[in-house]
């Protein structure tokens, strides 16, 4: 099993941009993802290749209403571009908890690869 902390993701809302005609990640979504790789690196993280049990909590930076499904494509996302797994279509159980309010906000993340 993999575990790691990582940053508070951006909402859905704020992940993309459109620019004319073109949807592009925004500036917070690079950076975020940038931080989510870092992370992965320093952990020496593998991609792993099975199916996949996600468990997740995210602890939001303060005491405004959230979805948190709506930071799960961030996170989803970067985790695979960050080498965690290979596709995120690997994942065949996730489940998401709000934690306590945390000064910054953070995610802590368990991979489990499932043998089926």
């Amino acid at each position: 099993m993999l575990e790691f902390e990582l940053p508070y993701p951006p909402s859905v809302n704020h992940y993309w941009r459109r620019v004319g005609a073109r949807t592009l990640i925004s500036r917070g979504g690079r950076a975020f993802r940038q931080a989510v790789c870092a992370t992965l690196a320093a952990g020496k993280v593998k991609p792993l290749s099975g199916p996949l049990e996600l468990f997740i909590t995210v602890y939001p930076p303060d005491r405004r209403r959230r979805d948190v499904d709506n930071t799960m494509k961030s996170l989803l996302d970067a985790m695979q571009h960050g080498g965690a797994y290979h596709d995120d279509s690997q994942i065949i159980r996730l489940s998401i908890e709000r934690g306590s309010v945390t000064p910054g906000g953070k995610t802590v993340v368990q991979i489990r690869e499932v043998q089926q």
